[in-house]
């Protein structure tokens, strides 16, 4: 495991595998690992902007629960996205078949079941 976060850190120390891969792809994974950063801070100021502005919901504690799990899946969106990165580049200076992810796939599924409970609450609030 500190192997792996030790790619992370320093990659100038660690031993180069393979050979280097063009730049261009070089830079393409840099880009979707930045893009992959951004929904993470995105994640997480939306899940600040709940906690600090979203009035409070029919259900107890909802509006703090939903703020954390926000707060949460920006943090793990924002590491799945260096582990991910760097699994890539070590892939393309293999040789290999470049890794595969579900993370997308539940990254998507967990915002859209946030938004059906969001108008859940809602449709709650406004009947009462």
């Amino acid at each position: 495991m500190f192997g792996a976060l030790r790619h992370w850190f320093d990659p100038e120390k660690q031993p180069t595998v393979g050979r280097t891969p063009d730049y261009r792809f070089s830079l393409a994974n840099e880009r979707t690992f930045l893009a992959w950063v951004r929904t993470g801070l995105a994640l997480i100021a939306g899940g600040l902007a709940c906690a600090q502005f979203l009035p409070p919901l029919g259900v107890q504690h909802l509006r703090e629960v939903i703020a954390i799990a926000l707060l949460l899946l920006g943090g793990l969106t924002a590491l799945r996205a260096v582990d991910h990165w760097a699994r890539t580049e070590r892939a393309m200076r293999l040789g290999t078949e470049l890794p595969g992810s579900k993370f997308p796939a539940v990254l998507a599924l967990v915002v859209a079941a946030g938004a059906v409970l969001l108008v859940v609450a809602v449709i709650v609030k406004a009947a009462r």
